[in-house]
Parts: structure tokens; sequence; C-alpha cells
């Protein structure tokens, strides 16, 4: 995988507002990969950007343990099943997310 499809991942996470979560394959949508390969991304150079704020598209966790403390801050709760949220409630817009990272995905293509 090359750098640049790393660094256009993690500019789209980036852009995941503050209490909201964009499922693997909303990222993977609006950069043109596919889930796994954000997961696997984020799994290898996510340290530095809102992980936390990525789920499946249930809105489940891979690492909810680890999440829970930046879910409590930003005001994500836990559906019933205990598992992740509620994607209803706390997903991101897609529109919104493709718009907002727009700018910082334009800076690589001038690279």
């Amino acid at each position: 995988m090359d750098d640049l499809t790393v660094e256009r991942v993690l500019r789209v996470v980036e852009a995941i507002p503050p209490g909201r979560v964009a499922a693997y394959g909303e990222v993977g949508a609006v950069v043109g990969v596919g889930p796994r390969l954000v997961g696997r991304i984020l799994r290898t150079w996510g340290s530095g950007v809102p992980w936390w704020r990525v789920t499946n598209a249930s809105g489940d966790h891979p690492l909810l343990g680890r999440a829970l403390p930046h879910w409590e801050t930003e005001g994500i709760t836990v559906k019933r099943n205990g598992l992740g949220c509620r994607m209803a409630e706390f997903g991101a817009d897609l529109e919104q997310l493709r718009a907002e990272s727009a700018p910082s995905l334009a800076e690589l293509d001038e690279i």
C-alpha cells in the first residue's frame, strides 16, 4: 500500500467530528478504498488520529474498552448490546464528511 493512500485515510478520519462515528466502509468510500484496508491502515498508522470514531457498519467497535474514555468525553453512548453505539444517533453525515475532508485531500493531490 502506498503512503498517499495511508495519508488520505488518516485525513478523512481526522475530519470525523467529535461526538460522531463513521464506519470503515464510509471512510473507505470517501477515499476510494475498501473497509478492510481502512482497518489495516488504522491498526498500523492510526494512533495519531481519532481512531475511536471509526466503527463497523453496525456501530460496533473492535477496541471498545480503549475507545470508551474517548466516547464518554465526546458524549457517545454505548447501545444496549454493549458492543458499540447506535449509528442512527451518532453516525457522521457522509456528505458532510466528504466536504470537510475535501480541502485536506486536495492538498495531497497537489503533491
